[in-house]
């Protein structure tokens, strides 16, 4: 079975979406901007893979209940 990491990187960023690097520390800190607001404590420089894929590709990714 896969192990999915909890946050996403700007270097995994630019590999799936083809930005650059400057964009894509420029979107985490955008996203995580929306999280602190949210009330959630943030990691700089990374940012929740869920909320990543949520606001950017808008999928809500569904958590298996099995594991």
């Amino acid at each position: 079975m896969k192990e999915t990491k909890l946050f996403i990187t700007p270097e995994e960023i630019v590999e799936t979406t083809g930005m650059s690097m400057a964009y894509a520390y420029k979107l985490i800190k955008r996203l995580n901007s929306e999280l602190e607001a949210k009330g959630f404590v943030t990691i700089r420089g990374k940012v929740s893979r869920e909320y990543f894929q949520e606001r950017v590709y808008g999928v809500k990714v569904k958590q298996d209940a099995s594991v």
